[in-house]
């Protein structure tokens, strides 16, 4: 009886390990890349943030809000020639918030606002400040909410007045920052991209290379090959998995609320469905470009729809329940939940169960339509 090194399946899965660790490009894009993204968001959303805010004055005649300059406001060092007052509101938990005015006329207004160059246009009507701005700009919407409360209260944005006056409670607890809801996002990107990569572009190139049809030529069994290839790429995504996560860990705190157990299957579910996926997608093509346009279409939508870097709530409602059904947005939701929520067994049943069966059904219709040569 031979032993178990001896066996196609071991030497085909050994074979896969040696090309991938020889690649020093598929090492970095598949591990620290990740890692880099995670970083440079978390330390750019956990710092205590600036608010700079710019708006332009219309008018000849003195404001309500120009007796208020004379008195808060300090003419900003850096340009002195371009008459900008600056209004700095210190608060240590929300943020420091710095308001820039130039006075201007209207034409000259309309066109800084065009060029984002001013977020807000104030004017005086009958003695009343008058605020100018696009409604569907939120950034806009902002500014006028915090100018027109200060106008109306200006002593409160003396330093520290802020936060007691307004008692403000901010959330320090786990699960509730930038870099929280990112993690898991990454961990479920980076499952597809490997797999689709990985896998897909895999098959596409040595079907193109004519390799394929080399290796059906031996005495080697077409599920050996298909099933190596997708160990290595499973535990290649696990060793991904560890690395985003003790890096973020280790700078960020961040922690697994619930259930293990439940993320490893959940985990397990995910390489599953995007196996099925990207064995469907290279069963039939032979030319690369074409192989790397289809694996683009399917990964592009579901990086911006699935809530990676961003809530898809943000999209129309109407959108939403077809989001929900993409593999991607499900794996995301079901690790930000056990992540960030304490989910455990019954909440990721459905999910995985969904997940599982959508990639055997990718996988079979794959495998029927699968081309060798």
């Amino acid at each position: 009886m031979k032993s178990f090194k001896n066996t196609q399946l071991y030497q085909l899965t050994l074979t896969h390990f040696l090309e991938l660790i020889r690649e020093p490009e598929v090492l970095f894009w598949g591990m620290l890349f990740p890692v880099l993204i995670s970083i440079g968001l978390g330390l750019a959303f956990t710092q205590t943030s600036e608010s700079k805010f710019q708006v332009r004055i219309v008018g000849t005649q003195a404001t309500e809000l120009d007796s208020l300059l004379a008195i808060y406001a300090q003419p900003k060092a850096e340009t002195p020639d371009l008459g900008v007052s600056t209004w700095k509101i210190t608060d240590k938990i929300v943020g420091n918030t710095e308001f820039n005015f130039i006075r201007s006329d209207w034409q000259s207004a309309i066109v800084s606002l065009k060029r984002g160059e001013a977020d807000v246009i104030v004017t005086d009507s009958s003695g009343k400040l008058c605020y100018h701005f696009d409604p569907h700009n939120s950034q806009a919407q902002l500014v006028y909410m915090k100018l027109s409360a200060l106008v109306q209260s200006p002593t409160s944005g003396d330093a520290e007045m802020v936060s007691t006056t307004a008692n403000i409670q901010p959330l320090t607890l786990k699960g509730v920052r930038y870099i929280d809801f990112l993690i898991p996002g990454l961990i479920a990107m980076g499952i597809m991209s490997s797999i689709m990569w990985g896998i897909s572009y895999t098959l596409i190139e040595r079907r193109s290379q004519k390799l394929l049809r080399r290796m059906v030529a031996t005495p080697m069994k077409k599920s050996y090959f298909l099933f190596a290839l997708m160990f290595v790429r499973i535990v290649m995504n696990v060793v991904e998995a560890l690395v985003i996560f003790f890096f973020a860990w280790l700078l960020f705190g961040i922690q697994i609320q619930g259930n293990i157990g439940a993320l490893l299957v959940l985990f397990l579910a995910g390489n599953i469905a995007f196996t099925g996926i990207g064995v469907l997608v290279s069963c039939r093509t032979s030319k690369t470009e074409v192989g790397t346009g289809w694996i683009n279409a399917v990964q592009m939508p579901m990086m911006i729809l699935s809530g990676i870097f961003f809530s898809y709530h943000n999209f129309p409602e109407w959108s939403i329940g077809v989001i929900k059904v993409l593999p991607l947005t499900a794996l995301t939701d079901g690790i930000r939940s056990i992540f960030n929520e304490g989910a455990g067994w019954m909440e990721i049943i459905t999910p995985s169960i969904a997940l599982s069966v959508f990639g055997v059904v990718c996988f079979i219709a794959g495998m029927r339509w699968f081309k060798w040569y």
